[in-house]
């Protein structure tokens, strides 16, 4: 791994992020309907075997939800998610979640949630360190009023947020039908970044370029059957938030020397490696560095890259990335 650049995480969502000894104890807390030992929880939650589709994973997520009983429960589960990051040896983590997703199976308050994530984001930063950055995500699953719904209670804590980010049923609810929300978001000052072209095709990763004004893309591997769209990508400087894991998991590739990830660096994208749903997919950011990166193909040199592309296209100041460098310098004296 490098050791000469801050370990950076931009694409991990809250609700793939859960302990499963914490999903157990809520269970219990909670009288919710999920297995009561590892043994049968783990195929309830985890992705054991690569899923037909996105939507197939996103359904062990879904259960993994009830655990956000409450608005405790959603802070427990945000500081923990810190702490996993900070034992994963990450400098800098973007924590990015869904407040309706969150909320919906307890019928628990949107902003409430918005307020409990943050508190345990801060917490979770004082306590170990990694600096934590939060994304709003508006999940399309849920359709156009929802998002709304959801947008309302990010912008009540706008400045606890740093970016909105539009993920969920990327196939039935493109993007432009947010491209209102997403404005709002920009208006607020916040940075965006969109899922794209991880279900759908290339035609969707221009959309959320040209009419969202994406900064930054989730995903974006079918981006790579456009040659014209990957040279845009490496022109505009777009950054691509790749997960190898996450993407064999869900089909998106058939495996990891199948993804596009080395060909985004070969070719001058902006494209780094992240989890995107550590517990989910029952992995760490150190697998997929030293595991799941030299599957895909990638030399140290290209790893290397991914890191230092992670550093440019973080949501943070010129003087925040200076001040993670010099941190990083510090601790190896």
């Amino acid at each position: 791994m490098p050791s000469d650049l801050p370990l950076m995480d931009l694409h991990r969502h809250l609700e793939g992020s859960l302990r499963l000894q914490t999903i157990l104890e809520l269970a219990e807390q909670h009288g919710l309907p999920l297995p009561r030992d590892l043994a049968r929880l783990r195929p309830a939650v985890q992705v054991t075997d690569p899923q037909p589709d996105l939507m197939a994973f996103l359904r062990k997520m879904e259960r993994a939800r009830l655990a956000f009983a409450d608005l405790d429960a959603c802070a427990r589960i945000t500081y923990e998610s810190v702490e996993d990051a900070a034992r994963d040896g990450l400098a800098y983590l973007e924590l990015r979640f869904s407040p309706y997703f969150m909320a919906q199976p307890h019928g628990l308050d949107l902003a409430g949630v918005v307020e409990a994530v943050a508190d345990g984001a801060r917490r979770g930063e004082r306590d170990f360190g990694v600096r934590t950055h939060l994304i709003g995500i508006m999940s399309r699953t849920f359709g156009v009023d929802n998002a709304a719904r959801e947008l309302e209670a990010l912008l009540a804590r706008r400045q606890e947020i740093v970016a909105l980010d539009l993920a969920g049923d990327e196939v039935n609810w493109p993007g432009a039908l947010f491209v209102e929300h997403i404005q709002r978001g920009r208006d607020a000052g916040w940075h965006i970044t969109i899922h794209a072209g991880e279900a759908a095709g290339p035609e969707s990763v221009w959309q959320a370029v040209r009419e969202l004004g994406a900064e930054r893309l989730g995903h974006a591997v079918h981006a790579i059957e456009d040659p014209a769209l990957v040279d845009f990508l490496a022109e505009r400087r777009i950054g691509v938030e790749s997960s190898l894991t996450s993407n064999v998991q869900t089909s998106t590739v058939p495996d990891y020397e199948h993804h596009p990830l080395r060909v985004f660096l070969e070719r001058g994208v902006l494209a780094t490696i992240n989890t995107d749903d550590p517990g989910t997919s029952d992995i760490t950011f150190t697998h997929e560095l030293s595991v799941a990166a030299p599957a895909a193909g990638l030399s140290q040199d290209l790893i290397r890259l991914a890191q230092a592309n992670a550093l440019e296209i973080a949501f943070l100041s010129a003087e925040e990335k200076a001040a993670l460098r010099t941190q990083l310098n510090n601790s190896q004296v």
